[in-house]
């Protein structure tokens, strides 16, 4: 049962457009198969077997009729007085002999029922050619005064124009599968525009949307939008509490840094001042996780170009950062992303590489599909089994190189990967195969 499970679902469409269209063309479809079959042995053999039948019996009234006359040139006078109206052709041979036969095309639908009714109703060896004349039935019987020739208009045992209901039956079938096809595309895209929406927002992008379609439909259309207000709503909030945070929290840092540049210089103070930059440093680190870059919005930006610029910029820190680019698609290099959020994430990556490597290089390769941004370095790396557990927020590593010094507070890697998630892409660590220490990758959706 599993394994015709698992057949089905190879051949099942995924979108659902497509298995609805399956779901009402295959019908259609299985109908007219079985309406042709039913027409074709039952109503078309009937009337061609019907018609063959009276040329067959007309056919034997002329054998009979030859064969009592005295000779062959009164069989043939007496067969062209006939010919014209019967509609035959007659030849009469009366020094050739017959060998029984068939010969007949394989798409020949009712050939098969001429012969086997002439066979059945003459009763007389007899050959049969239903190729060499298209619009005849060449039969040749043997009879007392020799084979006689009969070539028999194909008119005469087959249905006219019975080609009619097949081509209406698919006349209808192709305009009830264009309505078909039609009202489908107008209950799926609705869908399609949710889940293009949906995708945005998970992106970080707000796309107007107005709920339509079905009345289950626009169901979830209202409710992601109410969802959708109720998470801008929350960030909103989150950003004005954090505002509010920072403001109180920074009054009493900065009045403990004026009263530390009052008093004379000791040991103490010295410490004391270095505390007081370390919480400062923290409480920007905390605040920049929790605020994020929600505020920021999508713009066409060349990766290749911002790449450089964090190059460029590690430079004028006095720090070498090798830059490697790869361009699948020449042409058009833009993405949309969020510029200054995008490059926050390289730069944590890079400032904790350069924190713990001594050579850093950074990649970013512009596929079809995809954009990836790549840091490697040669320092010792984080072990495979805390991988996992360094993109978590305020981990830091003593034995390992899973802090991000830049932060202080292990909250580097962490804002990277949640920078990657909010664009849809992925943040993954490896090892560097090329230079032995730790590899980074952003992998973000086009």
């Amino acid at each position: 049962m599993k394994r015709i499970s698992a057949t089905l679902k190879k051949f099942t469409p995924r979108s659902l457009f497509r298995r609805a269209l399956m779901i009402l063309v295959l019908p259609i479809l299985l109908l007219q198969v079985v309406v042709a079959v039913l027409f074709i042995q039952r109503h078309y053999d009937g009337v061609t077997g019907q018609m063959a039948t009276a040329v067959a019996r007309e056919i034997r009234f002329v054998i009979s009729q030859i064969e009592n006359l005295p000779d062959v040139d009164a069989a043939n006078e007496m067969l062209a007085t006939i010919a014209i109206p019967l509609g035959f052709d007659f030849s009469l041979r009366p020094d050739d002999r017959v060998e029984p036969d068939a010969v007949r095309a394989l798409y020949d639908v009712t050939g098969g029922v001429i012969e086997e009714t002439l066979k059945d109703e003459l009763r007389r060896p007899m050959a049969l050619d239903l190729v060499t004349y298209p619009k005849h039935v060449d039969a040749r019987i043997s009879t007392t005064k020799g084979v006689l020739q009969v070539l028999i208009p194909r008119r005469r045992m087959n249905a006219s124009n019975p080609h009619l209901l097949l081509v209406w039956m698919t006349t209808i079938s192709v305009v009830l599968t264009t309505v078909a096809v039609i009202f489908l595309r107008n209950q799926v895209r609705p869908i399609r525009e949710l889940a293009t929406v949906a995708s945005a927002f998970g992106r970080g992008r707000s796309l107007p949307f107005r709920p339509s379609g079905a009345e289950e439909v626009r169901r979830a259309g209202i409710a992601f939008v109410d969802m959708r207000n109720r998470i801008e709503r929350q960030m909103q909030q989150r950003t004005r509490m954090l505002s509010g945070v920072s403001h109180d929290l920074r009054t009493p840092l900065t009045r403990m840094k004026l009263a530390l540049a009052v008093i004379d210089p000791s040991p103490e103070t010295a410490e004391l001042s270095r505390d007081v930059s370390e919480m400062e440093h923290m409480l920007d680190a905390f605040l920049a996780f929790a605020r994020g870059e929600a505020g920021e919005l999508s713009s066409d930006t060349d990766p290749v170009e911002l790449a450089e610029e964090i190059a460029e910029d590690a430079r004028r820190r006095g720090r070498e950062l090798a830059l490697v680019a790869e361009v699948e698609t020449p042409g058009e290099r833009a993405v949309s992303l969020r510029r200054q959020a995008v490059k926050r994430c390289v730069v944590n990556l890079v400032e904790n590489a350069l924190a713990y490597g001594d050579t850093v290089s950074l990649g970013v390769r512009l596929g079809p599909k995809s954009v990836e941004f790549t840091v490697e370095d040669d320092g010792p790396g984080i072990p495979p089994d805390k991988r996992e557990e360094v993109l978590r927020p305020f981990t830091r590593l003593d034995e390992a190189r899973g802090q991000n010094i830049a932060s202080g507070v292990g909250l580097g890697l962490s804002i990277a990967l949640d920078i990657a998630r909010s664009h849809g892409g992925s943040l993954s660590l490896d090892e560097s195969r090329r230079l032995g220490g730790l590899r980074a990758c952003v992998r973000l959706p086009r």
